[in-house]
């Protein structure tokens, strides 16, 4: 598809806001609902607040069948989310720029928060999604109010609560490719001023990747998760939610290979060419066989209880938020990735960590000219990692922890100087601690290290209501992402004499228009940004203390992004929704002097040097689509006195990108575009809803990764994929019953 092809449709379907209902208290039945959100810690019309913000209801989600963490990207056109085989390495990106690090050490660019308790280790948030009220999608740095792992954005997840009266629902769905869920919440009052919300989910899906070595399916997932919340109101003045949740997941993993030299040899070796390292498989784009005698995969578990304690003082909200998280998980791997026995190469490892945050702010009462909302934060987490691989290549035999401590004070004022204008300034004054041990068994090396750092972050915006449903802004934020050391394989006394890291900081400027019209019928919201970064962190060449080089996660230069969001909803008549947004971003890398070369390249293709190296002044960034857009269309018709009609189709597309930072040409994405369609009937009164659905609707092949196998492949070509769910078009059928 043509550029101007997105921007035809985007102008075509009215972009704007992002979530659809009925308007509160409204007697037209299609104006648009009041969203409120809280992605300024208070809670907002999202209209009415200077941040770019895109809400995703949990009733979207449930209609576009998502319920993973990762399928959150198919939602907004400013997101991507690459899963990947180790969770270390599953990485977010907010407008073209994101996390490209791979240790357990390194912070992500964006950060998550569900329930106001934030996601310390990101491997964490790549599980279930089920029984979600509402996903706000923050672009730009929010570490003013969010701390140091949000320099690009933030995900502000939030479950739904207990009902007034009992009820509860029940869903299961099936589907072509043998996908079985079922999922199901009971809740209500427990007296007069005690309510409870319980709810349980269940996943199980084989996989779409062929292992011939045993006949198994791979690539798939099962999860397990339970969650339950009690809400407290002991007096009008007293509000307390205690929440507990538990995931017990695993995945399986399959890599297939899609382009390979016929001169390939597994490490090298003469004898193990391609007939041999993978018998039976045609190496096409559409592959989707693997031949590997160890099931790779993983098996975690998370624990997550959690208070959240307000108490009104009548000027404002006192509220107190502590959380703990204890997330296990195993990880195996294949890592010859073939069924050649001499060469049976294997990795395992476990991560355990722990996590505590405490987080006290006070918040002023709405409707006050002067509203302010500051506050305490401590977090603590520490990480112990176990990693084994051998014997055959790569031998790495080692034990790790890292810890971080932070300590924070922060502070957001909003002040209404005339009835229709308003100033924001925030600040937040940050100081950590990290330290780590490792410990190489392999070679005997034992190493320890800390450092510590004061960081403020700052973000000022006015805004101002040229009409009850018209407003602008423009805002300035700050963002800060920690430093942090390099805990990997190869861990040795020179990177241990060298110090972490620096931090990452990131400037961002805003203008924004948001404007409904046509009796609130119609939301078009539009943001143009511009963002640096300083001191990117990421996989790049480092001249070390004593003068040598090494491969490394370094600060290795500058990116900029900049670009426009369109995003709005419109609803001509009650029965028919469209939302949906277009992004463009131009994505920039400013400075990368001493990046990785790809696998192959040559001095004529701008490697060169010793150790060699390019540089990336120009190119784009990994995971940077030029364009992307989103668009969701409901039509309910009535269809007699008790039933409706349901007709939903979800749409995405986004422009060719590479996975790869190195900017290597093996690994590049081609433009996509993935249709959704359900079909169905329900209660007019929503007591139950049955629906035939299409994934993927033409067919479209796509990735969520690639991996260029150059160098274990005696330096030729061999290329592996790895397959999203929804890789190849799939149907199946979905039923919900609430009572």
């Amino acid at each position: 598809m043509k550029n101007q092809t997105i921007v035809g449709l985007a102008v075509s379907m009215v972009l704007g806001g992002v979530a659809n209902a009925q308007s509160a208290g409204a007697e037209d039945n299609s104006a648009l609902e009041e969203i409120v959100v809280t992605s300024q810690k208070r809670a907002e019309n999202v209209q009415d607040i200077p941040v770019a913000v895109q809400v995703v209801s949990g009733a979207a989600l449930e209609a576009q069948g998502i319920r993973e963490f990762s399928e959150l990207t198919r939602t907004s056109p400013s997101l991507f989310i690459r899963p990947a085989e180790h969770p270390v390495n599953a990485s977010i990106s907010m407008r073209g720029i994101g996390t490209f690090a791979f240790s357990q050490a390194v912070e992500p660019s964006v950060a998550v928060q569900m329930d106001d308790v934030p996601v310390q280790f990101l491997a964490r948030a790549f599980a279930d999604l089920s029984d979600i009220e509402r996903v706000e999608i923050l672009r730009g740095p929010q570490s003013t109010l969010y701390g140091r792992s949000a320099s690009a954005g933030l995900l502000n997840i939030t479950t739904r609560g207990p009902t007034e009266k009992f009820g509860g629902r029940l869903a299961v769905s099936g589907s072509s490719d043998e996908e079985y869920v079922i999922n199901g919440t009971i809740s209500g009052p427990l007296g007069d001023k005690l309510g409870y919300r319980l709810g349980a989910n269940y996943d199980d899906y084989a996989g779409n990747v062929n292992n011939l070595y045993d006949g198994d399916k791979v690539n798939g997932r099962r999860i397990v998760s339970t969650r339950g919340k009690l809400v407290w109101d002991p007096s009008e003045s007293v509000n307390i939610t205690g929440q507990l949740s538990y995931i017990d997941g695993s995945t399986t993993i399959g890599r297939p290979f899609i382009r390979v030299s016929p001169n390939a040899r597994l490490r090298g070796n003469a004898a193990y060419g391609p007939a041999v390292f993978a018998p039976g498989v045609t190496f096409t784009d559409d592959n989707n066989d693997v031949v590997n005698n160890y099931t790779s995969g993983t098996e975690y578990s998370d624990f997550a209880p959690s208070l959240r304690m307000s108490f009104d003082l009548g000027s404002a909200s006192l509220v107190s938020i502590s959380a703990w998280d204890h997330f296990k998980q195993l990880d195996i791997l294949d890592q010859d990735e073939s069924a050649v026995a001499a060469l049976d190469n294997r990795q395992h490892g476990t991560f355990d960590v722990k996590a505590l945050s405490q987080e006290l702010r006070l918040v002023s009462a709405d409707k006050t000219p002067f509203a302010y909302n500051v506050g305490l934060f401590y977090s603590d987490m520490d990480i112990e990692r176990d990693f084994t691989r051998g014997p055959f290549f790569a031998i790495a035999r080692w034990f790790a922890t890292t810890g971080t401590k932070q300590y924070a004070a922060f502070g957001q004022v909003d002040y209404t100087v005339f009835d229709d204008t308003t100033f924001t300034g925030g600040v937040r004054v940050g100081h950590y601690d990290i330290d780590y041990t490792f410990h190489d068994i392999a070679n005997n090396g034992n190493f320890a290290g800390d450092d510590s750092e004061t960081y403020e972050t700052y973000r000022a915006a006015v805004n101002h209501r040229f009409t009850p449903d018209f407003m602008g802004f423009v805002s300035f934020a700050t963002g800060h992402k920690g430093q942090a050391y390099d805990i990997s394989t190869g861990f040795n006394l020179v990177r241990q004499n060298n110090g972490p890291t620096k931090a990452e900081k990131s400037k961002d400027y805003e203008i924004g228009l948001k404007s409904q019209f046509m009796e609130r019928r119609v939301t078009l919201n539009t943001t143009v940004f511009t963002t640096t970064f300083d001191n990117f962190q990421a996989q790049g060449i480092e001249t070390l203390s004593d003068g040598s080089f090494n491969f490394r996660l370094a600060n290795v230069g500058k990116l900029r992004t900049r670009g426009v969001e369109l995003e709005g909803a419109v609803r001509p008549v009650e029965s028919f929704n469209l939302s949906g947004g277009v992004t463009y971003a131009d994505a920039e890398i400013l400075s990368f002097p001493l990046a990785q070369c790809y696998p192959g390249q040559t001095a004529a293709q701008g490697c060169s040097g010793t150790p060699a190296r390019q540089d990336l002044k120009g190119f784009r960034p990994a995971q940077a689509p030029e364009w992307k857009l989103a668009l969701t269309a409901e039509y309910t018709p009535k269809l007699g006195a008790n039933l409706e009609g349901l007709f939903q189709l979800a749409y995405t597309y986004q422009s060719e990108f590479n996975f790869g930072l190195n900017n290597d040409p093996e690994t590049i994405q081609k433009a996509y575009g993935i249709a959704n369609l359900s079909i169905g009937v329900r209660g007019q009164d929503n007591k139950w809803e049955v629906a035939a659905f299409v994934n993927n609707l033409f067919d479209q092949l796509y990735y969520f990764n690639m991996n260029d196998s150059f160098g274990n492949q005696g330096n030729q070509e061999a290329v592996q994929s790895n397959l999203p769910r929804d890789w190849r078009r799939y149907g199946g059928l979905r039923a919900s019953f609430n009572f």
